[in-house]
């Protein structure tokens, strides 16, 4: 019994300095962005950024790179995206929950074949829907005389339809661990299913819910293609910003490495907001009692 404790107590503190070293292989990029955005652009075009790592006092910081990155509509950009992102990751959510709701505690017709259909649409590459999706869209604008391209809205339709099947299928496996005891109980008190999805499976399903939000969240705010496609220049988003700070000819690299520590900033502070959840989320299904 104390050799198979030993063995345990040495492979967790094996595998803390395995998680350890990992986390230093990815944090030094991201400290090289930021160390590279305070030097002043004849230093960091002469030297590495860890030579002012190794001597900070010595080294000289500015945040020149910083002003002319909000200068250049990093701030407009910031805002634009928020605007896309946030609905962008609520509406697949509320959406796809009712929807996994109906497919785990609802019996009707044909409910495995629609399921099964939508586990396959999350095969179709999103750069084939593109042209279809917007053609459509552009004949429904002329049809109802209504702005739909160059919208928020286009990428809001756009982002949650192609985050629904992956959105679904995770809530309705997570849903599917949930004592069902519970939900036949709420039955015969006499609940509604409205009553039963608001004040049942929505709280207890907040763990699934917050591991799709971040997983949703961060795509849709990385996104380039969608946002250019569907939203366009006139509010142009963070990834399209960082493009035009680059230049035509790459001379606006330090200014990249602005404005991508300031994109960096958000993200960080919704997953390690929603990171408890987010664990709870990804081991919800696997085992069952």
């Amino acid at each position: 019994m104390n050799k198979i404790l030993n063995l345990m107590q040495k492979w967790k503190v094996g595998s803390t300095l395995g998680m350890l070293i990992l986390v230093a292989i990815w944090f030094t990029p991201t400290l090289g962005l930021l160390i590279t955005s305070l030097r002043p652009s004849s230093l960091a075009e002469t030297s590495p950024w860890w030579d002012a790592l190794l001597n900070p006092l010595s080294s000289i910081w500015t945040i020149d790179a910083y002003q002319k990155s909000f200068s250049a509509g990093m701030l407009d950009s910031l805002i634009n995206t928020i605007a896309v992102t946030i609905p962008a990751t609520i509406l697949p959510l509320m959406i796809a929950a009712n929807a996994a709701y109906a497919f785990t505690f609802l019996n009707f017709k044909g409910k495995e074949f629609f399921f099964a259909v939508l586990v396959a649409l999350m095969v179709i590459p999103l750069q084939s829907s593109l042209i279809p999706v917007l053609r459509g869209m552009v004949a429904l604008q002329r049809a109802l005389h209504i702005p739909l391209t160059g919208t928020y809205a286009s990428a809001w339709v756009v982002h949650s339809a192609f985050a629904m099947p992956l959105a679904i299928y995770i809530l309705r496996n997570y849903m599917m661990t949930l004592p069902r005891e519970l939900i036949e109980a709420a039955r015969v008190d006499g609940a509604s299913s409205y009553q039963i999805f608001w004040k049942l499976i929505l709280p207890m399903s907040v763990p699934a819910l917050a591991s799709f939000a971040i997983f949703q969240f961060l795509w849709v705010w990385n996104d380039y293609l969608i946002a250019f496609v569907f939203v366009g220049e006139q509010k142009a988003v963070m990834t399209y910003r960082l493009l035009r700070l680059l230049g035509q000819y790459g001379q606006g690299w330090r200014d990249v490495a602005a404005g991508s520590f300031i994109s960096l900033i958000i993200p960080l502070l919704v997953f390690f907001g929603l990171q408890r959840y987010f664990v709870r989320g990804l081991l919800a299904g696997s085992v069952k009692g």
